[in-house]
């Protein structure tokens, strides 16, 4: 509730394009994200239709690619995997392994149905993709060189194979292997193990899911070449590849250092992991976003002029970030008012700035502002006008009716309704009153039937 003195009153809520992010997702050169409206958004590069637009057409600025009801989205290379809120699975982009588990290898530019429901999580690799069902089950296709779909063999598919029957929890694609988590904490992998990133204590591949972890692991990412997961004591593990110091122990040598066996790096209080193609992103549970590996192209956005690796975790930003996702060598999070922030590579304008950078920089080696952040659901934010007006900035959720009431004293409370407006499919709310500058005045928010 808000008391003012001012002659005229504006309550409006955020228009469409201040919706909070919810959910991000980094392809190698193309980003994705998700608003509380449910819409779905996308920049980058779209050689092979992954902006699922109906172009090839590359685009620096977040562009809308469906209105509502998506609930997850994944990022694989150079295609894109999201989720209904009915549980139907949608796919788009590079297709020529088989990864959109279409039944072909044909790329599309525009989203196309593949499983009509009960999915309840995605993951893209290189050239593949994971998917999971209400049932536990977990399914794969695409590319299969390395054994990274684990159904025994090397053959590539086009369609959806189940790999695991039940009790699949999360799952995480990396380049050419797999990691998955089932409901007993057990870590398990599969796929291409020449860096050890399967964590195993050899250096073999395997084309069947093998035991890593016995239990107590509860978040899993995959990286290029490397693997990171977190217990339930907070911890946090990284093996495979180290050349970047992706792996965050301080130590590399001249980009051939790795080691196959899970190694601890944070000992408590990490919440969140990511990784991009040579680098390592984490949480604490301050907010407080932190990295290592490759910072050569600004994706670590520690403000190195030259770039530089990170050989141990660095602290990037301190506080109030609430999730984080990494691309190929750009990073994307979102603090905890539902901003979005990037750094790092954008020739293609994954970043989503409004720039193209195909020259030295390549993009920003420094956090930058992509969508602006709002106050969230129920909260309200006063703004004073020219002329003594003030504006009240809401947020509204789509297709819900909200209701404007003025009382001019607390004690007691008399709320007089004075309008009734219906938030549109944007969010989009506008309400204007004029207010008895002479006396104190009340106004609170509230949906109504």
């Amino acid at each position: 509730m808000i008391a003012c003195l001012l002659c005229t009153a504006l309550l409006q809520a955020l228009t469409s394009s201040a919706q909070p992010v919810t959910k991000i997702a980094g392809g190698d050169n193309h980003s994705l994200f998700l608003k509380s409206d449910g819409s779905l958004w996308a920049m980058g590069e779209n050689q092979h239709g992954q902006l699922g637009d109906g172009t090839y057409n590359n685009t620096n600025l977040p562009e809308q690619i469906v209105a509502s009801n998506v609930t997850v989205i994944a990022a694989g290379s150079e295609n894109t995997l999201f989720l209904k809120s009915d549980g139907s699975l949608w796919a788009m982009g590079e297709n020529q392994y088989g990864q959109l588990g279409n039944g072909t290898t044909s790329d599309t530019n525009l989203p196309e149905q593949i499983v009509a429901s009960n999915v309840t999580a995605i993951s893209g690799g290189r050239y593949f993709s994971l998917f999971l069902k209400s049932d536990g089950s977990l399914w794969a296709m695409g590319e299969n060189q390395y054994g990274q779909l684990g159904n025994g063999t090397t053959s590539d598919t086009n369609l959806p194979e189940q790999i695991v029957d039940s009790n699949v929890t999360a799952i995480a694609a990396g380049w050419y292997h797999t990691l998955f988590l089932k409901s007993d904490g057990s870590l398990w992998a599969m796929g291409d193990n020449q860096f050890g990133e399967l964590g195993d204590g050899s250096y073999n591949s395997t084309n069947r899911p093998e035991m890593i972890v016995a239990s107590n692991v509860t978040t899993i990412a995959a990286g290029a070449t490397h693997s990171l997961f977190l217990k339930s004591d907070g911890s946090l593990w990284t093996m495979g590849a180290n050349g970047y110091g992706e792996l965050g122990d301080g130590s590399t040598d001249n980009g051939n250092y790795q080691t196959n066996r899970p190694e601890l790096i944070v000992s408590n209080i990490v919440t969140a992991i990511a990784a991009g193609d040579d680098h390592s992103l984490f949480l604490k549970s301050n907010g407080s976003l932190w990295g290592m590996g490759n910072g050569e192209l600004g994706q670590l956005g520690n403000g190195a002029t030259n770039g530089g690796n990170i050989l141990s975790p660095q602290q990037i930003v301190a506080s109030g970030i609430t999730a984080m996702a990494g691309g190929g060598n750009h990073t994307l999070f979102l603090k905890n008012n539902g901003s979005l922030w990037a750094m790092g590579f954008d020739p293609y304008g994954q970043l989503g700035d409004g720039h193209y950078t195909p020259t030295y920089p390549y993009g920003t080696n420094q956090p930058e502002q992509i969508v602006a952040g709002t106050l969230g659901y129920n909260q309200v934010s006063v703004q004073l006008l020219n002329g003594g007006n003030v504006g009240l900035s809401y947020v509204g959720i789509a297709g819900t009716n909200y209701g404007l009431d003025l009382s001019f004293s607390l004690s007691p409370a008399n709320w007089v309704p004075q309008l009734t407006n219906s938030a549109g499919a944007g969010g989009v709310l506008v309400f204007t009153n004029t207010p008895n500058k002479t006396t104190n005045n009340f106004w609170r928010i509230h949906s109504v039937p």
